[in-house]
Formats: C-alpha cells, sequence, structure tokens
C-alpha cells in the first residue's frame, strides 16, 4: 500500500524537486550563453524555492547564505573570467546561480519583513 502524502509533504517535496533542478540547469547553464528562455526557467524556479523550499525557522540563514552568494558572484565571478579556458565558464555558472537564488531570496526577504510586521 502507497502512503498518502499530505499537502504539505507534497509542496516541500515540490520546493525541494524545485531546489534540485534550479542548481542543476543554473550550473548547465553557465556552460553555455544563458538566453530568454533559461533565465525566465531559472527565475520562475528561484520563485518556486522562495514560496515552497524555505520555512520560516530557516529564513535568516537562507538570506544571509545568499547575500553570501551574490555579494561572492558579482565580485568573485568577475575574477574568474579571467582565468584562462575554464574562467568563462565558471563566471557563467555563477551568474546563472545567481539568478536563481535571487527571486527565492526576494520571497523569503519579503515573508520576514511581513513577520516583522505582523508581530509588532
Amino acid at each position: 500500500m502507497v502512503p498518502k502524502l499530505s499537502k504539505g509533504s507534497m509542496m516541500q517535496k515540490a520546493g525541494s524537486l524545485a531546489f534540485i533542478v534550479g542548481v542543476i540547469i543554473a550550473v548547465l547553464a553557465g556552460f553555455w550563453q544563458l538566453t530568454v528562455g533559461v533565465t525566465s526557467l531559472l527565475i520562475v524556479m528561484g520563485l518556486l524555492v522562495g514560496f515552497l523550499n524555505v520555512t520560516s525557522s530557516e529564513s535568516r540563514g537562507f538570506l544571509f547564505t545568499t547575500l553570501v552568494l551574490v555579494v561572492v558572484g558579482n565580485m568573485g565571478g568577475e575574477v574568474l573570467g579571467k582565468v584562462q579556458v575554464i574562467g568563462l565558464i565558471l563566471q557563467n555558472v555563477l551568474n546563472a546561480i545567481v539568478i536563481f537564488v535571487i527571486p527565492a531570496t526576494i520571497i523569503v526577504a519579503f515573508r520576514e519583513i511581513y513577520s516583522y510586521a505582523h508581530n509588532s
């Protein structure tokens, strides 16, 4: 007999799947020039992760981690781009990951702001 999944459990699995697929797409996309379609897909996947995968207890850690990732992605990507042969690929991968993470970060940040406003 197959156990029945609750709505919350299904949403959590969908969020986890969105995260895994988003990271894979971001890494693979780094090997080519980003197109509008791939960029849009990364943004949608990031939104899904923000809505479905990050709980309120994980928000602060997630926001700090993504802040570091975005800063390193912007500053380090330029440095990596100067490395011969693989540098441009690493820069593109980092850029694609940042494109994926930013929408999730915005959703989680808005949820935190709402939580602060609602509780005060």
